[in-house]
C-alpha cells in the first residue's frame, strides 16, 4: 500500500512538473472596483471557457496542458501566438471543459470557438495587435476562430449596462483592457474583470461529511487563500460534486460578496476546479 501511494505521488509529481515546463506566460486580470477611471478603455464579454493559447505550434491550456482537437480544428491557424477563450455558450463550462480535455472528443470539437482576445508579442496597442490576426484570417479564414469584439467605453453607465445585460442572459461578466498597453504578461493593472460578485482561488485542506441529505456525502470543504485565509464553503455544489468532492490539495474558484466587517469573505460559493 505504502509503495502505491510512493508511485502515484512521484507520478503526479512528474505530471505537474512536465505542466510547469510548458506553462505559457500569459497576462492576467485584476479586479476592477468604481474607483477606476475606465471611459476611453475597451470592453468585451468575459466568456465562461477554457482559456486556449496557441504558441503557433501548440493548443496549451493555462496551465502548460497540451490539448488535442481534432487535426481539422487547428487547420490554417497562424504561425504566431493567439490567446483566447475555447467557448461554446454561456453557462456551459462543464461541457466545454469535458469537450477540450478528453483526448478523443472528435465530433464534439464542432461546438467549440475559439474566441481570441489577445495577440501576444506583436507591436502597438491592443487593437492593432488584434488586426494581426484579422487581416491573417481574410486570407486564410478559420469559421470557428473568432477575434472577440472590443466596445470603446464611454461612460461607466455604458460599462454598467453592459454588464447587465451580459449577467442576465447567465454571462459571467465582462473584461475593461486599456487599448493603449502595450503586450505584457502577469496580472495587469490595464486589464480587469468587472462581475456582480467577486471570484477568487483557494486551495482544498480538508473535507466534511455532510449531515441529512448529504449523509455519505460531502458536506463542505475547509480551504485556504494564497494570503492564508482559511475559510469553510458548503454551498454551490452539485450532487455529483458532493459524491466526487474535490481533492485534498487541488485549487477551487468560489465567488463572494464582499467582506463582512470582521474581514471574512461573505457568502462563500464554490464555482469550479480551477483548469490546469
Amino acid at each position: 500500500m505504502v509503495v502505491s501511494r510512493f508511485i502515484v505521488l512521484i507520478s503526479t509529481c512528474l505530471f505537474s512538473l512536465a505542466s510547469l515546463a510548458n506553462k505559457p506566460d500569459l497576462f492576467l486580470l485584476k479586479t476592477y472596483d468604481d474607483s477606476k477611471d475606465v471611459v476611453g478603455w475597451v470592453m468585451s464579454e468575459k466568456l465562461d471557457g477554457v482559456r486556449g493559447f496557441w504558441n503557433g505550434q501548440e493548443l496549451l491550456t493555462r496551465g502548460g496542458k497540451k490539448l488535442t482537437p481534432p487535426k481539422w480544428f487547428l487547420k490554417n491557424y497562424p504561425p504566431f501566438a493567439i490567446d483566447g477563450e475555447l467557448w461554446t455558450k454561456r453557462g456551459d463550462f462543464e461541457r466545454v471543459s469535458s469537450i477540450v480535455r478528453t483526448k478523443n472528443s472528435g465530433d464534439r470539437w464542432q461546438l467549440i470557438t475559439h474566441n481570441i482576445f489577445e495577440v501576444p508579442n506583436q507591436q502597438g496597442g491592443l487593437l492593432k495587435r488584434l488586426s494581426v490576426l484579422e487581416s491573417y484570417l481574410r486570407s486564410n479564414p478559420v469559421s470557428h476562430l473568432k477575434v472577440l469584439k472590443q466596445t470603446p467605453i464611454q461612460n461607466k453607465q455604458q460599462l454598467q449596462n453592459f454588464l447587465t445585460e451580459v449577467t442576465s442572459h447567465k454571462g459571467e461578466g465582462v473584461v475593461v483592457r486599456n487599448p493603449n498597453a502595450l503586450y505584457e504578461t502577469g496580472r495587469l493593472s490595464s486589464a480587469l474583470k468587472v462581475k456582480k460578485y467577486f471570484d477568487t482561488e483557494c486551495t482544498v485542506l480538508e473535507i466534511f461529511p455532510g449531515k441529512g441529505k448529504y449523509l455519505g456525502k460531502m458536506g463542505s470543504v475547509l480551504c485556504q487563500t494564497a494570503t492564508g485565509k482559511q475559510l469553510k464553503i458548503g454551498s454551490g455544489f452539485k450532487d455529483k460534486d458532493r459524491a466526487n468532492p474535490p481533492a485534498i490539495g487541488s485549487k477551487i474558484t468560489f465567488k463572494y460578496y464582499g467582506f463582512t466587517k470582521k474581514g471574512n469573505f461573505k457568502y462563500p460559493v464554490y464555482l469550479r476546479v480551477r483548469s490546469k
